[in-house]
């Protein structure tokens, strides 16, 4: 049995997610969003993200993280913001002590649809289908299932070649 929490960090909107493995089915255990207003300073909403995400480490005690790496993006703006989300995340599962496992967009939506250009839709769909659960989750909320979900594939892959 493994629990492992995912995280899709954003500065608006934080998913996260938690899946188990229990012999070899992968079992939904909670997932969610952490939501801020804008209007919110920017660095009150990272320090809430921060705090967030510690109860929720506190709540369900994982043992790793996963979480999506810093990818290239068109507005370098928003990428910034993103990696503060991101850094506010890392330190959380630093805090709880908690691995640390870094995917790239195109593992994770390889890793769960079979395809590296799948639509957030596709992929939310898949995490449906491959948890057995018919929650409608935001697309935030599915990407960090996501992310957990490649996470533990990603383990079983290294598991049979080492």
């Amino acid at each position: 049995m493994m629990l492992v929490l995912g995280i899709d960090p954003g500065s608006l909107t934080t998913g996260y997610g938690l899946v188990e493995k229990k012999e070899n089915r992968l079992i939904y255990v909670g997932a969610g969003k952490i939501s801020l207003p804008s209007s919110l300073p920017f660095t009150e909403r990272i320090h809430k993200i921060f705090e967030s995400l510690l109860e929720i480490i506190q709540t369900y005690q994982p043992k790793e993280m996963s979480i999506e790496d810093i990818f290239f993006a068109k507005n370098v703006k928003s990428a910034l913001k993103i990696g503060h989300a991101r850094g506010a995340a890392l330190i959380a599962a630093i805090q709880g002590g908690l691995k640390i496992f870094e995917y790239t967009p195109l593992q994770i939506k390889q890793s769960v649809v079979g395809y590296g250009r799948a639509t957030k839709e596709q992929v939310r769909s898949m995490v449906k289908i491959i948890l057995k659960i018919d929650t409608q989750f935001s697309l935030d909320t599915s990407d960090a299932l996501a992310i957990a979900i490649c996470h533990h594939n990603w383990v079983r892959f290294e598991n049979t070649i080492t």
